[in-house]
């Protein structure tokens, strides 16, 4: 007599991470965003400015930058941010003063 056995199955296993709406590399910058403003603030601290001037600056950039990382996970997705900066970057019109091209494919 054959025990049955429970496997437990991984569903996610091929989806990309998200965290509370940013998905991919959005986490990255996001991280990024994070990690540049305490190196600001702590520069701005060490400079002398004032502690409500420190936070005032830092606060109102991290909630710019929060608020454009989240609209771009939202609007782009996982690749789409690539895709669209790769479509920028593709040539518009494509030229050939002869056929040697398209001989060298025919052969």
């Amino acid at each position: 007599m054959m025990k049955n056995s429970i496997y437990e199955v991984n569903k996610g296993i091929n989806k990309s991470i998200e965290f509370k709406g940013l998905r991919a590399q959005y986490i990255w910058y996001f991280g990024g965003l994070i990690t540049g403003l305490m190196i600001v603030f702590a520069a701005l601290y060490i400079c002398g400015a004032g502690t409500l001037v420190c936070l005032a600056l830092t606060g109102s950039a991290a909630a710019y930058g929060s608020i454009s990382i989240f609209r771009l996970s939202r609007k782009y997705g996982e690749h789409g941010l690539m895709k669209a900066a790769a479509g920028k970057r593709a040539p518009k019109i494509l030229k050939s003063y002869s056929r040697k091209v398209f001989r060298q494919l025919a052969r």
